[in-house]
């Protein structure tokens, strides 16, 4: 998925990967994180609220691609 962050518009690229795989400096993040649960079954152009350990955090999902 394609994420653009609200704050920034910073474009970020992540992959959503089982646990055994996540490797966030490859843009690989587990289905487990915060950031992969509220991305799950989200289309082109949602807007996605996360809350992280760093604080909340808006998203627009600008790509979304399967692989």
């Amino acid at each position: 998925m394609t994420l653009v962050d609200e704050d920034t518009e910073k474009k970020t690229v992540w992959q959503i990967v089982g646990e055994p795989e996540a490797d966030a400096k490859k843009g690989k993040i587990s289905i487990t994180s915060p950031l992969a649960r509220a991305l799950v079954g989200k289309k082109k152009g949602a807007q996605v609220e996360v809350v992280t350990p760093g604080g909340a955090k808006a998203y627009e999902v600008m790509k979304v691609e399967w692989k």
